[in-house]
């Protein structure tokens, strides 16, 4: 698997703002990818209501969740359900305040948003990516198709892997985007997968998103 050689240093840690102001940030903004095509003749798989993440209250950390990481920038993503297996770069907000994507031209690359903690640490990391581009699927296509129980793999500039397991796949509309549910900690390390879905126009491209939500239940 190529991963790009550690650097003496990682890059410095960025000042993290808290949580609700960057929930509503992204929940004014959450287009991620509005430049999604779209123009296929079969869309991109959507979560089947079974897929969904519980959402009663627990208390306690799950007995299967490791420690918890020290920051480290990701640097790639694998999602083998799905035959994901792709490089990530950082990306922030844009000057709108959108969440800002990787670059469309690169369908295999998915984005580490630095306004949250880094894969595995104590709270919520997001990841993004485009589900399509002008030439077809991109890297997050298939990500209405995942399932409980599916795994998700970060390797970190440290050389350890965060594995992740999937407990909800969900569609949320953008104009209802539920963002404290979505990005708030449960206090142990989580990640958030995030891409366009739902329904699809030439006009206003998808009008939602695809969520996966995991925990770390691996280190390696």
């Amino acid at each position: 698997m190529p991963f790009p050689e550690l650097e003496e240093e990682e890059e410095p840690r960025r000042k993290r703002a808290p949580w609700g102001v960057i929930a509503l940030v992204l929940l004014t903004g959450l287009a991620l990818i509005r430049n999604g095509s779209g123009e296929f003749d079969v869309g991109p798989p959507q979560p089947a209501s079974a897929a969904a993440a519980d959402t009663r209250d627990t208390t306690g950390t799950p007995a299967n969740t490791p420690p918890a990481l020290p920051y480290s920038v990701p640097g790639w993503i694998r999602i083998p359900a799905i035959q994901v297996d792709a490089p990530m770069t950082s990306v922030g907000l844009d000057a709108e305040g959108w969440v800002d994507a990787p670059p469309p031209e690169d369908p295999n690359l998915a984005g580490w948003f630095t306004g949250a903690v880094s894969p595995g640490e104590k709270g919520t990391a997001v990841v993004v990516g485009h589900v399509d581009n002008l030439r077809g699927p991109a890297v997050f296509y298939g990500l209405g198709a995942l399932k409980r129980g599916n795994r998700v793999e970060v390797v970190r500039q440290d050389r350890k892997t965060a594995v992740f397991e999937i407990y909800g796949v969900e569609v949320f509309a953008k104009n209802d985007f539920p963002g404290d549910r979505v990005y708030g900690s449960k206090g142990v390390p989580e990640l958030r997968v995030i891409t366009c879905g739902g329904g699809f126009s030439a006009q206003n491209g998808y009008d939602g998103n695809v969520v996966v939500f995991a925990r770390l239940v691996e280190v390696r």
